[in-house]
C-alpha cells in the first residue's frame, strides 16, 4: 500500500506559491552559495550538459546555470513566479526555456544530465514525479535535491514557536523529505553533503519580508492584522542580533544526489 503524503505537503498548501505576494517576497531569500554551482558542474561530469529544474521559482539557479551549460529547461507552475523570472538578469538567454506547468504535467525527455529540485520536491506528487525523473535522466545523470537550512540562525530557538502560531498551514508537522522518499522506496541518495557556511547580510526588514515567501505566510492568506503581528514578533526577536539594522548570518545548503528507484 502506498503511503499518503503528509497532509501539510498536499497540493492545497503547495498552491500558495502561486500567490503574487509570495513571488514578490522571493527575492529576499538568501542566494545559493557559489559552492552549489561548483558542485553541480562537477557532478554533471560526462553526462549531457542539459539541465532540468523542477519548481524553479524566480529561476535563480536556472538563470545562472544557463550561462555555463548547453540548455536549461525551467519548470514552474506559478504564473507570478515566471513573470518575474523572465524579467530578471539572464531570464532571456536563448538556451533557457521556461515552462509554466507542474512537474507532473511536464513532457519529460530522456536527455538530462541533471534534474534539480531546489526546495520544491516536497510539493510534488512523488509517486508520479520520481519515476518520470528516472526516465528523464541520461546515462550517468543525477537527480539533485537542494535545501537551504533556516534553523541554524542564532535566533531560531526564539523564532521557531512563532511559526506554527501564525502559519496558515495548520497541518504542519516536522518532517525529513529524504526520509519520506526512502520510506516509500522512491529515492535513496547515492551521496549527501553540506556546503561550507557563507556569511550573508540583509536588513531586518528584508529578513522579515523573506518569511512571506514561505509556505503558510502568504500575505493573500493571512489577514492584514495577523501578518502585521507576525512581522512585529519577528522584528523583536531578530533586532538584538542586528548591527545598524543589518543582520549577518551564515547560509549553508544540504545537497543530496542519485537516481530515483525503479518502482
Amino acid at each position: 500500500m502506498t503511503l499518503p503524503k503528509p497532509k501539510h505537503l498536499t497540493a492545497e498548501y503547495g498552491a500558495q506559491f502561486s500567490d503574487p505576494s509570495i513571488a514578490s517576497a522571493y527575492r529576499f531569500r538568501p542566494p545559493y552559495p557559489d559552492e552549489v554551482y561548483t558542485f553541480l558542474d562537477r557532478l554533471i561530469g560526462n553526462a549531457p550538459r542539459v539541465i532540468l529544474e523542477l519548481g524553479c521559482g524566480l529561476g535563480e539557479i536556472a538563470r545562472r546555470l544557463a550561462a555555463q551549460t548547453a540548455r536549461v529547461d525551467a519548470v514552474e507552475p506559478s504564473h507570478a513566479m515566471l513573470t518575474l523570472a523572465r524579467r530578471l538578469p539572464g531570464g532571456e538567454q536563448h538556451n533557457l526555456q521556461w515552462y509554466e506547468c507542474t512537474a507532473e504535467a511536464f513532457a519529460y525527455r530522456s536527455e538530462y544530465g541533471l534534474v534539480i529540485a531546489a526546495e520544491s520536491l516536497q510539493w510534488m506528487e512523488w509517486d508520479r514525479v520520481l519515476p518520470a525523473i528516472r526516465v528523464a535522466l541520461a546515462p550517468h545523470g543525477s537527480l539533485v535535491v537542494l535545501d537551504r537550512r533556516l534553523d541554524t540562525v542564532p535566533w531560531w530557538t526564539a523564532l521557531r514557536p512563532q511559526i506554527p502560531r501564525y502559519s496558515t498551514n495548520s497541518d504542519f508537522q516536522p518532517y525529513d523529505l529524504l526520509d519520506e522518499l526512502a520510506q516509500r522506496q522512491l529515492f535513496h541518495p547515492e551521496g549527501r553533503t553540506t556546503t561550507t557556511p557563507v556569511l550573508f547580510s540583509q536588513t531586518v526588514e528584508d529578513y522579515v519580508e523573506s518569511w512571506h515567501s514561505r509556505n503558510g505566510f502568504s500575505r493573500e492568506r493571512m489577514s492584514m492584522s495577523r501578518a502585521s503581528e507576525f512581522d512585529t514578533q519577528v522584528r523583536e526577536i531578530v533586532r538584538p542580533y542586528a548591527q545598524g539594522g543589518v543582520l549577518r548570518y551564515e547560509v549553508h545548503v544540504e545537497v543530496a544526489w542519485g537516481v530515483p528507484n525503479i518502482v
